[in-house]
């Protein structure tokens, strides 16, 4: 895959245009101002009644409602979970759709699985941050950036929606690390396939059955606590920094032999085999399926399953010794839940 970078990009395009962000959450904050302080035009769309339009106001940029936003705009970035974007779509962005005009999303969800159908006429692009948006916001504050995707799922006239697109990822910093291009089906369906078979499902569960052995073979929770989540952080560190080959490199001759021999006895055949039937779910629009029926039905599985996770005796242990070390909290990227 080809990176591009600042001089690829013709930011003129981006601030030649005005930009509604529609949502202020993580990423939806990190764009606005990101994009303000590369002289984009910038409003926010925001219902009634949110609770980020203070910090939105207080940042000095301009809110209205989501409607007022995408009516006003030539580029409107959809930056709201997935699950409420297709209504709030119906019911207040795509009225305000002329063509020409640009629909942009950070996560390609709603459009690949035709939750979100936008209009003939109008360019649909991608901007994907690989970073979460408080990351994003400090890296470009610091003159930074990080890697991000952007991909084309409908052009305009002209076929100026890629160079747009590139622009808009430059102004929010991915000129400095470099942009790749890619479609929208390959970003969702590896991003989902990602997040539940590596980063968040299949991480999480792992660290829980690993914490359960030990404790349920009578060994100290603390001790569980430490080996199987706390220290995750130096390994993880270690394989961001400079790969798997990095860290084996870094731990000791032990460490490296366990890892080689005793790995492939847990990640299996047949876990590889579970994980291609969870990506045949994500790619037979399954799984998307399963999660807007979830939304529409009130959450209930969702919040049960949340709970139980939260209830875990792993999370109660990690807050107890998490308090014993308060200088964990000086860069914590959620500052509150």
């Amino acid at each position: 895959m080809q990176a591009f970078y600042d001089r690829d990009a013709d930011l003129s395009l981006i601030r030649d245009k005005r930009v509604a962000i529609i949502g202020y959450g993580s990423q939806g904050h990190a764009h606005a101002l990101n994009l303000k302080d590369s002289g984009v035009e910038v409003r926010v769309g925001l219902r009634e009644g949110s609770a980020s339009k203070t910090r939105a106001e207080a940042a000095g940029l301009q809110v209205t409602s989501p409607r007022e936003a995408a009516a006003w705009a030539d580029v409107v970035m959809l930056l709201v979970p997935d699950e409420l974007a297709p209504d709030l779509y119906r019911e207040e962005i795509a009225a305000g759709l002329a063509p020409g005009n640009f629909l942009a999303v950070a996560h390609g969800f709603g459009v690949h699985f035709e939750y979100i159908e936008p209009p003939e006429g109008v360019g649909v692009f991608l901007v994907a941050p690989k970073a979460p948006g408080h990351t994003v916001r400090r890296e470009y504050a610091q003159g930074r950036g990080v890697p991000m995707l952007i991909a084309v799922h409908q052009d305009v006239a002209g076929g100026d929606t890629r160079a747009v697109a590139l622009a808009y990822a430059a102004a929010i910093g991915g000129g400095r690390a470099g942009v790749l291009t890619t479609t929208f089906k390959e970003e969702t369906e590896t991003d989902l396939f990602g997040e539940q078979a590596v980063l968040c499902g299949g991480l999480t569960a792992l660290i829980q059955a690993g914490y359960e052995t030990l404790t349920e073979a009578g060994y100290a929770p603390e001790m569980a606590y430490f080996e199987c989540l706390h220290e995750l952080k130096l390994i993880i560190d270690l394989i961001y920094e400079g790969g798997i080959g990095n860290m084996r490199y870094s731990v000791s001759n032990t460490a490296e032999y366990g890892d080689l021999t005793r790995g492939p006895r847990v990640v299996t055949e047949q876990t590889k085999a579970t994980m291609r039937e969870i990506l045949g779910e994500i790619q037979r629009g399954e799984f998307a399926k399963e999660w807007m029926q979830e939304h529409q039905s009130g959450k209930e599985r969702f919040r049960r399953l949340e709970a139980a996770g939260q209830e875990h005796s792993i999370e109660r242990v990690g807050q107890k010794l998490r308090a014993m070390m308060p200088w964990m909290k000086e860069n914590q990227a959620v500052k509150e839940r």
